[in-house]
């Protein structure tokens, strides 16, 4: 494995927990403003004292989510705080990024010398031959979606909310289904929480539906239904507040949740409470996958071996969790004598490392299911050729102007974020071709058919995604023998 831009990444991001605090997280809260977990497997729910808020009730998986004093609910195994993410530091986002045009702006369209359309920049989508117009060779063969697109399955994206009003996701969302968990009182669309939820759910379900100049982009799924259920209120969430949205998208029937969030604590003897809310994350995803819906979830953007003594990432190495590393090339679109041919950004030896590269940031270790694109970067090499921006992930953005106009917009992103999408529409391609298959059924055809690249389990879990060995798994006889996720936790 290279070592691209991996040295950097202890100074980028240091060794300890990224935009993450424990409880309300400011210094004049008072122990009534705290927000807290409670497990109800620990202590009953007519000990809880009338003061205490309950903000969520998963009674169903033995869980509340409250507000209150939590000293004053049963003893210590009985809580947990509620973690405070914090969208704005890169830990929980992505982890580089750059806007692109916006969908009305004027760009060829065509795969060979001149400018690229947006498709052809979706190396992720091209190098799995997702579909015959992403490829220099159309009608040289069945795409994956000649078998299948997705349709008759639905999505949840728990996230900063979705833009609906993209031309690329017009049609996709179910506005019906699609709510804000956080209680600010605004909809599901993003509200000062930026477009990261916006970009997920391009990469899953995208339509390409944009007939400007520049056309658009496509999903790994485009006929899946998506319901956008909004965490963040502003650049902030809660973890309560995605177990609830967790909750809410097995109820209403989702195939697979997207959960493109999380958070890493480098020392769990500093805050050993975080074993108390691993607990709860594994008794609320066994209630959310008893009701068929498969949990997705980005495995962090810290470097980190989750096997480290004391490290934990949250929620990937808790049970029932379907752990995503990240992985992409170096070299892709970057200029120089094929600069203007756009359909050979991928072959040969354009590239200076494959697509199945470990990207720089993503965390590994046990706790990974499997690896998927979300994107590589150079560091150096970003700072002095904007090219090199096209080894992110490029998916649908929204922006807001200064007069509050939101804008639909193309950008590119990196990190475990954008590798769990592209698992999330796996799901729903194995779900419309299988639509009874157990979430075990479903996550084993998802490994056994990833290919292992030359790094291993310790970056791959059970290998990269292909998405054409899974689909033509998933439409023959037999079905998968179940994931290896579900016993997590060795560390």
């Amino acid at each position: 494995m290279s070592n691209h831009s991996r040295r950097r990444v202890l100074k980028a991001f240091g060794a300890a927990a990224a935009g993450v605090s424990l409880g309300a997280g400011s210094a004049t809260a008072s122990a009534a403003d705290e927000r807290f977990l409670v497990n109800l497997t620990e202590v009953s729910r007519s000990e809880i004292p009338d003061d205490v808020e309950i903000i969520h009730d998963l009674s169903k998986a033995d869980v509340l989510v409250a507000r209150g004093d939590q000293s004053t609910v049963g003893s210590a195994a009985a809580t947990a705080p509620d973690v405070r993410i914090d969208r704005s530091d890169d830990g929980s986002g992505a982890v580089v990024e750059a806007e692109g045009p916006r969908a009305s702006e004027n760009s060829a369209s065509h795969n060979h010398d001149g400018p690229p359309s947006n498709s052809e920049y979706q190396w992720d989508k091209r190098v799995q031959d997702l579909n015959a117009d992403l490829t220099d060779k159309p009608g040289g063969g069945r795409s994956i979606h000649d078998v299948t697109t997705g349709e008759g399955t639905r999505i949840a994206v728990v996230d900063s909310g979705v833009y609906d009003g993209h031309p690329d996701l017009e049609g996709v969302v179910n506005e019906d289904l699609s709510t804000n968990i956080t209680g600010d009182g605004y909809d599901f669309r993003p509200n000062g929480a930026g477009n990261h939820g916006t970009h997920v759910a391009g990469t899953i379900a995208a339509t390409n539906s944009n007939d400007g100049p520049g056309g658009g982009v496509l999903g790994t799924a485009p006929d899946t239904e998506l319901v956008a259920i909004r965490m963040f209120s502003g650049l902030q969430g809660y973890a309560g507040d995605g177990l609830a949205a967790w909750m809410y998208a097995a109820e209403i029937g989702c195939d697979a949740i997207n959960y493109s969030v999380g958070y890493t604590v480098s020392d769990t003897e500093e805050y050993p409470v975080l074993l108390e809310l691993e607990q709860i994350i594994s008794q609320v995803a066994t209630e959310v996958r008893s009701q068929g819906t498969v949990i997705v979830n980005s495995a962090g953007n810290a470097s980190l071996d989750m096997d480290a003594p004391n490290q934990l990432s949250l929620p990937t190495e808790a049970d029932g969790v379907f752990g995503v590393a990240a992985t992409g090339p170096i070299g892709y679109g970057w200029g120089g004598k094929h600069s203007d041919n756009e359909a050979k950004w991928l072959t040969g030896n354009r590239l200076e490392e494959p697509t199945t590269e470990p990207a720089f940031y993503t965390n590994y270790g046990s706790a990974v299911d499997v690896s998927a694109a979300g994107g590589n970067a150079d560091l150096d090499a970003i700072a002095t050729n904007p090219n090199a921006y096209n080894d992110l992930v490029y998916s649908t953005i929204n922006t807001t102007d200064d007069d509050g106009t939101v804008t639909s917009g193309y950008g590119w992103k990196a990190g475990t974020s954008m590798a769990a999408p592209q698992v999330a529409g796996a799901v729903a391609l194995v779900r419309s071709l299988r639509p009874d298959a157990t979430p075990d059924e479903v996550e084993g055809l998802i490994q056994e058919t990833a290919t292992m690249p030359e790094e291993g389990e310790r970056y791959h879990g059970s290998g990269h995604l292909d998405l054409e060995a899974l689909v033509r798994a998933a439409g023959g006889n037999g079905a998968g023998n179940g994931g290896k996720g579900k016993g997590k936790g060795n560390r």
